[in-house]
């Protein structure tokens, strides 16, 4: 394979588009109320049950009459007041006081912002021309009677759920949450909080691929910090396919002595590929236990965030049910070059910004898979292709901004 480093690396696209077509999507629902259903994903298309808004109502607070073009003065016989509608019909030359939200009276076309009246008593004198539908908000404006107002697989978000209060939904059907099992390995791996020994680093994989997972609103198994210990990785994959829909672990991945997923995986279950033309996060495996999809990230930190933001969570999205989320893909300047041999997608973490004319992107430093500090004020990805070899201050690359996983 021309564009890799080595004859067995898959290219990301392809890598995402192997492992989306292996997955199936949670098929168990449940009922929800409205306040439980934030970020959980549709189960099946949502229509109109009827038009949005219900009546033609005023759009502000003013004079409902009707405008011929040549009338300017009017005799007030009444109001509409929002959920208190006038009942008669206008007749020509009457008009109404009405507020935002109420009910246009028939015989009216139109309304008049009172900024542009002149009121004695009665009488009411129109101080510009207003035109027939000026400030009325129609019937079915935003809602029709049977539109499809969100498809199965949407993910609801806090206007979506307004939205469907003001269709007097009070709960839906929505997709279980997906179970996800994770789990770091490495016996240099220290939980924070104890005292850090020599040659040994806190584990930092597992608290952020949780918080990365939370926005995803999974149901998280934490298996904990597992030893390089081939039985107590073996005994940890085990409880994890049994309880979990996907496992991902961190560690273990490479071609180290001490690096036993990729064997142990392969003796439970099956294991589809373990290379990616990526980087960071080239030893990035895939495959299954059971039923449970398997995601084993590379222990390095920058690299794991990395392969589970742009290879796992594509595919975890769609084992949940929801549709692929759009990703904002723009074109920037590269305000420092950047080194590259041709060979894998590198995703560079740096800092997105445009003058009002052209976007502009910078490093945010040291580039390392252990420099977690490169992500820090970060807010896209500088996206050097594959093929791409080192890229030179002021020439155009891609970048992709930061989501709602890592923001």
């Amino acid at each position: 394979m021309a564009c890799c480093d080595e004859p067995k690396l898959l290219p990301v696209a392809h890598a995402i588009a192997q492992m989306q077509t292996a997955v199936n999507a949670v098929t168990q629902t449940e009922t929800l109320p409205l306040t439980q259903l934030l970020d959980r994903i549709n189960a099946a298309p949502l229509y109109a049950n009827f038009n949005v808004p219900g009546y033609d109502n005023s759009a502000m607070d003013g004079y409902a009459l009707y405008a011929d073009g040549v009338s300017r003065n009017f005799t007030l016989v009444g109001q509409s007041l929002a959920g208190h509608k006038f009942t008669d019909t206008l007749k020509p030359g009457e008009c109404v006081r009405i507020t935002t939200g109420a009910t246009i009276p028939q015989g009216a076309n139109s309304v008049i912002m009172q900024e542009n009246t002149q009121v004695q008593g009665t009488q009411v004198q129109l101080l510009s021309s207003p035109k027939p539908s000026d400030n009325i908000r129609r019937a079915g404006e935003d809602l029709s009677k049977g539109q499809m107002v969100f498809a199965a697989g949407h993910r609801f978000g806090p206007v979506d759920i307004a939205l469907l209060a003001s269709l007097g939904l009070a709960q839906v059907e929505v997709k279980r949450r997906l179970k996800i099992a994770v789990l770091s390995t490495g016996d240099e791996l220290t939980p924070p909080g104890e005292t850090l020994a020599e040659g040994h680093i806190y584990d930092s994989n597992r608290y952020g691929i949780i918080a990365m997972l939370n926005r995803l609103n999974v149901e998280v198994i934490d298996i904990g910090l597992i030893a390089d210990q081939p039985d107590l990785i073996r005994s940890a994959f085990t409880r994890a396919a049994t309880e979990a829909d996907a496992i991902i672990s961190s560690g273990g991945v490479s071609v180290g002595d001490a690096d036993y997923v990729k064997d142990i995986l392969t003796e439970l279950g099956e294991i589809s590929f373990w290379k990616v033309a990526i980087k960071p996060g080239k030893p990035f495996a895939f495959g299954r236990i059971g039923s449970a999809m398997f995601f084993g990230l590379p222990g390095n930190p920058v690299s794991a965030m990395v392969t589970l933001h742009q290879l796992a969570l594509p595919v975890l999205q769609v084992m949940s049910g929801a549709q692929p989320e759009p990703v904002l893909q723009l074109t920037a300047s590269a305000v420092n070059g950047y080194k590259k041999r041709p060979g894998r997608c590198d995703f560079q973490r740096a800092r997105l910004y445009s003058d009002g004319q052209q976007n502009y992107i910078t490093s945010t430093g040291a580039q390392g898979s252990g420099v977690l500090t490169s992500f820090v004020g970060a807010n896209a990805y500088a996206v050097l292709e594959a093929e791409r070899g080192s890229v030179a201050t002021g020439e155009l690359i891609t970048a992709i901004a930061f989501d709602r996983f890592l923001q």
